[in-house]
């Protein structure tokens, strides 16, 4: 399954909207995404699973691209 991972990239700052970023990983469930996030200093405000329509949807951005990790 693919997840939207919405962050920012300073877990010791406050978080600001402007400054979220979003990332897309291949995972069987949320626990295995923030398995993976884990080393990182992440703070991670969202994590969305992408299915039908709206996987389609993000896939057709040009900024689709999912994670090796």
């Amino acid at each position: 399954m693919i997840y939207k991972v919405y962050y920012q990239e300073n877990a010791l700052e406050v978080p600001v909207r402007e400054n979220t970023q979003c990332l897309y990983l291949e995972a069987v469930d949320e626990r295995e995404v923030r398995q993976k996030l884990k080393d990182r200093n992440y703070n991670i405000e969202f994590i969305q699973l992408l299915e039908g329509n709206y996987l389609e949807y993000e896939q057709a951005s040009e900024h689709f691209h999912v994670e090796k990790l």
